[in-house]
């Protein structure tokens, strides 16, 4: 039951009596219950009626029927996923974590600009071996992202309130043994999850980096030989192992 909704359902009501007030007064509009002619009664009952239906309704409707849900905005730039972790920021708890989830995204964002402009500088962006490049660091890029939604996923399943209970460790609950080390896995559990995204992306933003360096230290090489460079292999060997677990 919430507040607006009975506002609402008050707004209601008031609005009923009141029309029910103008069309049963005596000489307003000759309606009347108990009077001399059966159309009048008839009529001023099914207004009645109709109008408890109405406030029965609208009980349900407005203080115990669950919203629609509404359908979440598609994920499409960085801007958007930090948006989502800026709501985790100020719980204690998932502060740090958090914190480096916004860093990444940033990190990402500069080295993809940084990427493009290298190999702008290296190569025509009409050449295999641009499109090659570019392609691997798009892939890359949505990997990272992918990591970052299945961050905020994790952090969607519970309430930021739940967290702090999850490290409340200041005094001993009022629970069982068994209780509080369920407790304590599935804490662990939360966080080895979310520290493996994490990790996942530094790794990433290592890779890039060193993507960065190889590409920077070519003069001219064929798209045959840009394939064999040991960077390209594990990006493209990490894109491929993503693949088979989606």
């Amino acid at each position: 039951m919430n507040r607006s909704g009975s506002v609402k359902l008050l707004a209601v009501i008031a609005g009923i009596v009141i029309l029910n007030i103008a069309v049963l007064s005596p000489g307003l509009l000759d309606v009347e219950i108990g009077g001399e002619r059966a159309q009048e009664t008839a009529s001023g009952v099914t207004l009645l009626f109709i109008s408890l239906l109405v406030v029965l309704y609208g009980s349900y409707t407005l203080l115990f029927k669950a919203p629609a849900s509404k359908s979440a905005r598609p994920l499409t730039s960085p801007d958007d996923y930090a948006a989502l972790l800026q709501q985790y920021k100020n719980v204690k708890v998932l502060k740090n974590d958090v914190l480096l989830a916004l860093d990444q995204l940033e990190r990402m964002e500069k080295k993809r600009i940084t990427l493009t402009r290298v190999l702008s500088e290296r190569f025509d962006p009409l050449e295999l071996s641009y499109r090659k490049f570019s392609s691997v660091i798009a892939e890359v890029e949505k990997l990272l992202y992918l990591n970052v939604r299945g961050i905020l996923n994790k952090l969607s399943l519970f309430d930021a309130s739940e967290f702090s209970l999850f490290a409340n460790t200041r005094k001993p609950p009022p629970f069982s043994e068994k209780l509080i080390q369920q407790k304590t896995a599935l804490y662990n559990d939360f966080f080895t999850s979310l520290k493996g995204y994490l990790g996942a992306n530094e790794k990433i933003l290592l890779k890039l980096d060193q993507l960065l360096l190889e590409i920077s230290e070519l003069d001219s090489m064929s798209y045959e030989r840009i394939e064999e460079m040991p960077c390209m292999q594990e990006l493209s060997a990490l894109i491929n192992q993503t693949k088979l677990y989606q």
